[in-house]
């Protein structure tokens, strides 16, 4: 006889006295599918090695005991190999233990950091008086460059304001034309009526004269010369009357002309300081960040300042840092000031730092591209480091309240239906399906307030067969 057939015949008894147990119970025995499964895999795999091998099957001629010393063995193989051989990931039972331990609700947001302290580094604060309602940042050094106090820090664009300077100097050419010109037709005028003058007290000089010589003249000439001197005084003291006006006048038209060419040499002086003060130096020591605009982006080469914010950089403190971060209307609730805070960092996940929530916002506002209302949480860093810098991205775990000795299980092992919370337990080879009363939560564990014990093992995932079990209600 072959021992083949001998191997299939037993396989064959064993699978039929499991298919009548799983038949009579198909619940919780998933073993004894596992078997059947496994089993029929074997029976099918040797039936074609009896039909390859050409081995005719024939009807043993054996008893009882040869049949079971043969088969015995066999089936503790299959069994064995069954339970104990690797599963696929959906017989896997995911569990945790129920534990005893101190409990943290804790809410978590990313935050950025910052410094609570700085000095802004500005550009002219006076680029409105010369009607230029903004300026754009032409150049500026790495963020995060180290630098004295004097060192360069940027450049504005200066076209604008070279296209003033232009136009200033071409004014002043024109002022000062027109100012020569003006003392030209002055002194011109003014040397005119002089002559004009010495020309009258000359006449009346000579009519004088004439008058002494004409004693023995009939008194009808006599006459004549003393009106024609008295005609020359009186032209010549209105000749005197004239200049003096002519003068005064004079004078104020100069002035006019001197005052508008002063005022344009003054604008020119004031716009070629202005197009210094484009070059932008550092007044202090320190690291150099760039500034924020309104909308929180950072200035940078291409950027515009205004008259009402002139910075182009800032240099932080940093020895004074806070965690700027916004929460969402659900976790904002939870939060007050004067909570504990421990903050961790992208760049460096070793280190962690305590903090303090100093601030939170009683109004939410729409960050940039969303929709969503989120309200400013401020976090003071109680330590420093010299590794932080400002515009880090921070991790913030607020501590919202702490139990300490309470039972907890993770939230996967929670399970509910009409409103009653249950867990899967495993008791020996089966499994309790129990009912339980739950207290705080937080992310990842729940509180037990009733129902379970330290140390009893909980089902993560929902385990099959079991959704109709009965739940075992507490007393």
């Amino acid at each position: 006889m072959s021992i083949v057939y001998v191997f299939v015949k037993s396989i064959q008894h064993f699978l039929l006295v499991c298919r009548k147990i799983y038949e009579k119970n198909k619940k919780n025995l998933k073993y004894v599918r596992k078997i059947i499964t496994v089993g029929t895999f074997f029976e099918v795999s040797f039936w074609l090695v009896l039909y390859a091998t050409k081995i005719k099957p024939r009807q043993p001629i054996m008893n009882k005991k040869r049949l079971l010393l043969v088969g015995i063995p066999i089936v503790l193989i299959l069994v064995g190999y069954t339970l104990f051989s690797g599963s696929s990931n959906e017989d896997i039972a995911i569990t945790a233990k129920v534990k005893k331990g101190d409990f943290f609700d804790e809410v978590i947001i990313s935050g950025e950091l910052q410094s609570t302290s700085l000095k802004k580094i500005n550009g002219p604060t006076n680029i409105r008086k010369y009607k230029l309602n903004s300026v754009k940042i032409q150049d500026l050094i790495p963020e995060g460059t180290i630098v004295k106090k004097g060192d360069y820090v940027g450049r504005l664009d200066p076209s604008e304001v070279r296209g003033k300077i232009i136009d200033a100097q071409l004014n002043l050419e024109t002022a000062e034309s027109k100012f020569t010109q003006e003392q030209l037709d002055t002194t011109l005028t003014l040397k005119q009526e002089r002559t004009a003058i010495k020309d009258l007290e000359f006449n009346m000089q000579e009519d004088l004269l004439e008058l002494k010589r004409s004693t023995y003249e009939p008194p009808s000439t006599v006459r004549q010369l003393e009106i024609k001197i008295e005609r020359t005084e009186r032209d010549l003291k209105e000749k005197k009357e004239d200049y003096s006006i002519k003068k005064q006048k004079a004078i104020a038209k100069m002035s006019e002309v001197s005052t508008e060419v002063s005022k344009i040499r003054k604008e020119l002086s004031d716009l070629e300081k202005l197009q210094k003060s484009f070059t932008i130096f550092s007044d202090a020591s320190g690291m150099v960040t760039y500034a924020k605009n309104w909308d929180g982006s950072k200035k940078k080469v291409g950027s515009s300042i205004s008259p009402w914010d002139p910075s182009v950089a800032t240099l932080p403190d940093l020895t004074k840092m806070e965690s700027k971060t916004y929460s969402n209307e659900v976790d904002i609730r939870k939060l007050k000031k004067d909570q504990t805070v421990i903050i961790g960092f992208d760049a460096f996940p070793d280190i962690e730092i305590d903090g303090l929530v100093t601030s939170v916002a009683n109004v939410g506002e729409k960050k940039r591209g969303s929709d969503i209302n989120l309200f400013q949480v401020l976090i003071k860093l109680n330590n420093t480091n010299e590794n932080l810098r400002p515009g880090m991205t921070t991790s913030n775990r607020i501590l919202i309240q702490e139990q300490k000795d309470v039972l907890m299980i993770p939230l996967e092992a929670v399970f509910s239906k009409d409103s009653t919370s249950y867990a899967y337990v495993k008791s020996g080879f089966s499994i309790t399906k129990k009912e339980i009363e739950l207290g705080d939560a937080n992310i990842d564990e729940v509180i037990i307030k009733a129902g379970l014990k330290e140390g009893e093992v909980v089902y993560m995932t929902e385990p099959e067969g079991m959704e109709e079990k009965s739940i075992n209600l507490l007393q």
